[in-house]
């Protein structure tokens, strides 16, 4: 009730309010937001992080793991297979590794498959992404990925430069080595995704990341600085997805590089913002 509106009625229904009446008053502020931390098992909506590898071999990332061309025939049936136990989770929602703020060229590539206008590429968002959605007929993808420079200057960041002015190159070789059971050039793509998704075979792949800690000395902490960025940037895509809805009905389905598995599960966990699911149980037999 405004004040004006307040002090032009008449004197005894004012003072009729008592200290009952300034009680109502007090309590039309706003309302303070449901924090996380408050939110009930019940209240929280489903989340399923599938790890994958990239499908169309971008080449980004410190260890590239390639894949021999998805749209063959073999593939396409391996991915259709990948398709049924995922449509069987029943997403309601599928986030993808694609840039946040380019969400409206996201929601035109998949108006124009649906429409029969757009041929699939090989990545992830298209080969899973686009066809479950479809299937499914949601009415879009979510874009929820941040990947850009990090405050500061690049060199603060630039581990490998610091190692090839130490001399310590052997470190870095040794963890950009691809020897880590990465082979799905040789899986079939299931038996790959079941092997990623593991919880002790993302345990260890992100164990990798305390290894650049020692890319650096007392004045520089270059790798300490890159392995923060990656926090960071793994929890700006989580705030993504915590925008996406707090409605405990909707199932979330996340599509990203394995790498980012771990994180991804460890602040939905943490947060306690939704009921985490297992990846194994819907890629398993």
């Amino acid at each position: 009730m405004a004040w004006n509106l307040l002090v032009n009625q008449p004197r005894a229904w004012v003072a009729a309010l008592g200290l009952g009446g300034l009680g109502l008053l007090a309590q039309a502020g706003p309302v303070a937001p449901r924090l996380l931390r408050d939110r009930k098992p019940a209240e929280r909506p489903a989340l399923l992080v599938l790890g994958t590898v990239h499908l169309d071999n971008p080449g980004r990332d410190v260890v590239n793991t390639r894949i021999d061309d998805v749209r063959s025939p073999s593939r396409q049936a391996q991915l259709a297979e990948i398709i049924n136990r995922l449509a069987a989770f029943r997403p309601t929602r599928i986030a993808v590794e694609w840039d946040r703020l380019e969400q409206a060229r996201l929601d035109a590539r998949y108006r124009d498959y649906r429409e029969g206008r757009y041929s699939l590429g090989r990545s992830e968002v298209d080969q899973i992404g686009l066809r479950l959605a479809a299937r499914l007929g949601l009415p879009r993808l979510e874009a929820v990925d941040w990947n850009e420079m990090p405050p500061g200057k690049e060199e603060d960041f630039d581990w490998m430069a610091w190692a090839e002015s130490r001399g310590d190159l052997g470190r870095v070789q040794a963890l950009r080595s691809p020897s880590r059971g990465d082979s799905p050039e040789r899986e079939d793509l299931l038996a790959w995704l079941r092997h990623a998704n593991a919880p002790a075979v993302m345990e260890t792949s992100h164990r990798q990341y305390f290894d650049y800690l020692l890319l650096g000395d007392d004045k520089a902490y270059p790798g300490a600085n890159w392995v923060g960025n990656w926090f960071t940037r793994n929890l700006k895509i989580f705030t993504h997805l915590l925008r996406l809805t707090g409605d405990p009905k909707e199932r979330i389905l996340v599509v990203y590089g394995a790498g980012h598995a771990p994180l991804l599960r460890q602040f939905s966990e943490q947060s306690g913002a939704f009921r985490l699911e297992d990846p194994l149980k819907w890629l398993s037999p």
